[in-house]
């Protein structure tokens, strides 16, 4: 086994030799010759530390997951700058799928959002002509009406409260249903 330093002085052609038989050493140098020159060269492509730094180990774990099978034609170098523009075209072609994606999402949010507020404003439009129609209705039939549907009081409870007979509030009642209905459509 060679020392550390000796594999300073081996040329890329003879390092990935030596990484195909699975020697850790020759893969280390390969790491330290080329680590920030690859992370200088997605940097600037990315302008995330982070996202540079997954991307150089991922070129390393592969090329050593697959040392014994790789294929590299030429110079060490320009295929690791193949690999690393690869993953950052990758990464681009990612983060516009997730924008299509977001977009989609925000459209259908808008519209959701946009569809609930029509609904508010007929709903609100709604009441307003109902208030309207309702303080339009005769003054008893009115207090009847606004004690049964607001109050949530029975027949038999407004009767009592306003001392009238339960077939006068139920016929007050029915009478201004139908006028309502007939009015609202």
């Amino acid at each position: 086994m060679r020392q550390k330093e000796a594999y300073k002085n081996l040329s890329d052609s003879q390092l990935i030799e030596l990484l195909r038989e699975s020697d850790s050493l020759a893969f280390s140098e390969i790491f330290d010759r080329y680590k920030t020159f690859l992370f200088s060269f997605t940097y600037r492509r990315l302008g995330d530390i982070e996202q540079s730094k997954d991307i150089i180990n991922d070129i390393f774990a592969d090329l050593w997951e697959k040392r014994l099978r790789i294929k590299i034609p030429g110079a060490l170098e320009a295929f690791l700058v193949v690999v690393a523009k690869n993953r950052v075209t990758d990464l681009y072609r990612q983060k516009l799928v997730s924008e299509k994606h977001l977009d989609i999402l925000r459209s259908r949010l808008n519209s959701y959002e946009s569809t609930q507020t029509d609904h508010l404003v007929r709903h609100r439009n709604l009441a307003a002509l109902i208030e309207v129609e309702i303080k339009a209705l005769p003054v008893k039939m009115r207090i009847v009406f606004e004690l049964s549907r607001k109050d949530a009081m029975s027949r038999k409870q407004i009767s009592e409260y306003l001392g009238l007979p339960e077939n006068t509030v139920r016929t007050n009642l029915s009478r201004a249903l139908k006028i309502l209905r007939g009015k609202l459509g």
